[in-house]
C-alpha cells in the first residue's frame, strides 16, 4: 500500500507543481488584457485565459524588432533621455535597467559562471554564482581589490534561489565549476537531490 502511494506521488507531484507554475506565469501575463477596453478582449468559450500571455509575448517580440533597427534605437535613446530628467524615476529606472542589462544582456557577466564557495563558515561549502568584481569606493577598502583579487558572488537559498546573499570573496577562496548555470540552479532548487552530471573530461 505504502509503495503504491509513494509511486503515485512521484507521478503526480512533479506534474501538479509544473501545472501550478505554468498557471501562475500565464495568469500573471494575462494581466496585460486589462490594458485593453473590455469589448476588445478576445474570449474563447467565454474565457479569456491565455490571451493576455499571447498578447504580452507579441508586444515583447514587436518591441525587440523595433528597437533592433536604427530608428528604434534612436527612439529608445530619446525615451531614456526623457526619463533621465525626472528626479525619482531617473534613479529607479537607471538602477533597474543596469541590473536587467547585466542579467539578461548578451554581454552581461552576471550568472555566467557557477562557483563553489565556503559559506556560512569555513569548511561548509555551497554553490554560488559570480556576478562580477567589486568596484567604486569598495576598491579603497578591500585589500587586493584593485588587483582583481576579489570577486562578487551571489549565494542563493534553497529551494527558492530568488533570495540569497551577496558576498565579496577573495578569488583564491573560490572554486570555479565546469557545470552550467542551469545545472547549478537545478541542483540548488532540488536541495542537492538532483546532482549535476560529471564533466566528460573528468570521467
Amino acid at each position: 500500500m505504502k509503495k503504491y502511494l509513494i509511486t503515485g506521488l512521484l507521478v503526480w507531484v512533479p506534474l501538479v507543481i509544473t501545472l501550478w507554475v505554468l498557471h501562475l506565469v500565464v495568469t500573471t501575463l494575462d494581466q496585460s488584457l486589462f490594458l485593453l477596453p473590455e469589448s476588445w478582449r478576445p474570449q474563447l468559450f467565454g474565457y479569456s485565459w491565455g490571451f493576455g500571455a499571447v498578447l504580452t509575448l507579441l508586444v515583447l517580440l514587436l518591441t525587440g524588432v523595433i528597437v533592433s533597427n536604427l530608428f528604434g534605437a534612436r527612439l529608445l535613446r530619446a525615451w531614456e533621455s526623457v526619463l533621465s530628467r525626472i528626479p525619482v524615476v531617473k534613479s529607479i529606472y537607471s538602477s533597474v535597467k543596469q541590473v536587467s542589462d547585466t542579467l539578461l544582456g548578451p554581454n552581461g557577466q552576471a550568472f555566467r559562471k557557477a562557483l563553489l564557495v565556503q559559506y556560512p563558515r569555513p569548511g561548509s561549502w555551497t554553490v554560488a554564482f559570480q556576478t562580477g568584481t567589486p568596484g567604486g569606493e569598495l576598491l579603497d577598502h578591500l585589500p587586493g581589490a584593485r588587483s582583481n583579487e576579489f570577486v562578487s558572488v551571489y549565494v542563493p537559498t534553497t529551494p527558492n534561489p530568488t533570495s540569497g546573499f551577496f558576498l565579496m570573496i577573495p578569488r583564491q577562496d573560490v572554486v570555479e565549476l565546469d557545470m552550467s548555470v542551469d545545472a547549478a540552479l537545478k541542483y540548488i532548487i532540488s536541495m542537492g537531490v538532483v546532482g549535476p552530471e560529471t564533466p566528460r573530461n573528468l570521467r
